[in-house]
């Protein structure tokens, strides 16, 4: 398999604070690999060191087979890789259809600009029929979609995502993964962190387990579920079963 992103060996944190250490992570175009794991294991803190959001102490990231480790962010999104924080990731006093302008700041062609929102909205009817409703007043659902489908107006080959089901009720965190599920059918790579590890494993290729801050395992999603007490143990569904709604 030709991995169109790969990060080796890396070791970040913040300040001189190493919070996660020798961890690598790939994935394909077409993939969705999800990262998962309890509070505090370093997830967010490894997807952010990717586009130099936290500190890298070790290690290299490089995208379609070149070398990115410590480009400036901007440059990185330039390139083909979108992001989604989990926080703060919709402009609230701009309309849905200026949020999704921003997201094609980097391009200078109107008419690609038109023809990716038109795009966008087929990917995301919700958010067609209410463009100029502002950002601030949607719910957590729709401003993930918003978030999401700005990031999408930029045409990524990956996309990371820092925990797009947080806060989220079962129904508006099934249309987010119904979403990703089409953008992975699109060709797009995905790196998805996040904590509702039964919900995001359903839609995912691979996974990994961070567990304070290393990888304690990896492979494929369906096996990360299999009824053996260690995984379930990393997995933190030792007492609340697997067939519960899990967030770690």
């Amino acid at each position: 398999m030709e991995y169109i992103f790969v990060a080796e060996n890396i070791g970040a944190g913040y300040g001189d604070v190493i919070i996660v250490q020798d961890i690598s992570v790939k994935v394909a175009g077409g993939e969705v690999v999800a990262v998962v794991g309890p509070n505090g294991s370093g997830k967010s803190t490894l997807i952010k060191s990717f586009l130099g959001f936290a500190k890298l102490f070790q290690g290299s990231v490089s995208y379609r087979g070149k070398d990115i480790t410590g480009i400036a962010s901007d440059r990185v999104i330039g390139l083909g890789i979108g992001y989604v924080p989990q926080i703060n990731n919709v402009f609230p006093n701009l309309t849905i259809a200026e949020n999704l302008d921003m997201g094609a700041y980097h391009k200078k062609d109107k008419a690609s600009i038109k023809a990716g929102m038109a795009e966008v909205y087929e990917m995301f009817p919700e958010l067609g029929g209410r463009k100029n409703a502002l950002a601030g007043n949607l719910s957590g659902g729709e401003r993930q979609m918003v978030a999401i489908a700005r990031a999408m107006m930029a045409q990524p080959k990956v996309l990371l995502l820092d925990e797009p089901l947080a806060s989220l009720s079962p129904k508006p965190a099934s249309s987010i993964l119904d979403k990703l599920a089409r953008i992975k059918d699109a060709g797009t790579a995905i790196i998805i962190v996040e904590q509702n590890v039964k919900k995001v494993l359903s839609v995912s290729d691979r996974g990994y387990v961070l567990v304070d801050g290393s990888c304690a395992m990896e492979g494929d999603a369906s096996s990360l579920f299999a009824e053996d007490s260690s995984k379930q143990r990393f997995l933190g569904l030792e007492t609340k079963g697997i067939d519960n709604e899990l967030t770690l």
